[in-house]
Parts: C-alpha cells; structure tokens; sequence
C-alpha cells in the first residue's frame, strides 16, 4: 500500500461501558466490530482499527469516505446488538513513520483534535467529525451528525429492526413477509422512522467526505 502523509482517522469509544452488566457480551461485539472492519476494508486500512483502552479504537485510512462508511457499518452493527458508540472521522497528516501493524506510536497534526472531539462529553451527538483546516466543514458535518444522532434514538425497536433491515439490502417485499405483514406496514415505519430524512443527510455526509478525497488526490 502506498504510504502518504494525509490520512483520515477513525476513533471510537463505547458509551456508558462501564455500567453495563454484561461486560463480557458487550466486549465480544466490540471486538467482532473492529476485526470485521479490518477485514472488510484492508485494501483502504493503513493503520489497523486498534483497541486502545478496552473501550477505545482508532486506526487510519486512506480515504475519508471509507473511514465514514466503516464508522456507519460499526455504529449499525453496534446498534442491532443494543450498543452505543461515538465515532470520530478527521484529518491527520503524520510527522512520524506510519504504523501498518497497529494503530500506536504515532504522532502529528489532527490526532489530537480528533481524540478532544472523541471525549468530548458534553455533545450527545455519535457522529462526530475533525478537520481543524475545515472549521466550517467541521461545523456543518457535525450538526448532521447530531441529526442522524437524534433520529436513530428516535427509533422504535420495530423501526429499527425494519430500518437496519432495509439499510442492509433487504427489499420492503421480504422484510414484510418475514414479519408478516403488509407492504404497506413496511413503508409506514419506514416513514414514521424517517428513513428518507436519514438517508438525504446520510448522502450529504458522503458526497462532502468524496469531495475531500478528490481534492486531496485519492478520488
């Protein structure tokens, strides 16, 4: 893989892990999560997603993009099983050799941003983005984090399993039949979950992270 000096880094960290009861359960799915990303994304991955503190991860990637669509994959796969957890994407350039064996020993502008914006408690939003040289990007991608934040916590547990399932390839027609209902049913909780909402800001997200690609040289 060639080595560059940008890259987009992808941070993570459980919410509220401590409290939960099922510790060992919880740590699995966390583990699964990071190790599929890895392994779905290795041509992208430069520094493997590594868990930092048994409830932390960061890695680095090549592309804005495939970073925010592996935080996407993770927070929904992380989502079904009933665990929350804030993600940040942003802008690293490395001062230091990269690391394509674990994501430590590395230092350089933006990784301290990002991991400021990860421990930032006081925003409840899960989505958050880091591009010190972008502060108005930064501004107008974090509230459509804050939105898709919001209308995830919305869900019902119906909207959520039909929404993940629809998110996931799975036609309104099959979807139905496996809860057997109507078609109808379908598109009504789809509605009422907001999934058009959801997607329209989810493609915003997606076409500025693309654009950053193509300016920086990798689209």
């Amino acid at each position: 893989m060639a080595k560059f000096d940008l890259y987009a880094v992808l941070m993570g960290d459980l919410v509220r892990s401590e409290s939960n009861a099922a510790i060992g359960e919880l740590h699995h799915h966390f583990n699964d999560a990071v190790d599929r990303q890895n392994d779905e994304r290795a041509p992208v991955v430069a520094s493997p997603l590594t868990i930092t503190l048994g409830d932390e991860f960061q890695g680095l990637l090549v592309s804005f993009l495939e970073a925010a669509s592996a935080m996407r994959a993770m927070r929904l796969d992380l989502l079904a099983k009933g665990i929350e957890c804030r993600f940040v994407v942003g802008a690293v350039s490395l001062r230091t050799p990269l690391n394509d064996k674990r994501a430590w020993n590395m230092m350089g502008p933006g990784l301290g941003a990002a991991r400021a914006k990860l421990n930032d408690k006081r925003s409840p939003s899960l989505y958050r983005f880091s591009f010190p040289d972008d502060p108005q990007l930064e501004r107008l991608l974090d509230a459509i984090g804050a939105s898709l934040t919001a209308i995830e916590r919305r869900w019902t547990d119906v909207q959520r399993a039909d929404i993940l399932a629809a998110l996931d390839g799975v036609t309104v027609a099959e979807i139905a039949q496996h809860r057997n209902v109507s078609v109808h049913t379908v598109y009504k909780v789809q509605r009422s979950g907001e999934l058009n909402l959801y997607m329209t800001q989810w493609h915003a997200v997606i076409e500025a992270l693309a654009a950053l690609d193509r300016k920086a040289g990798r689209g």
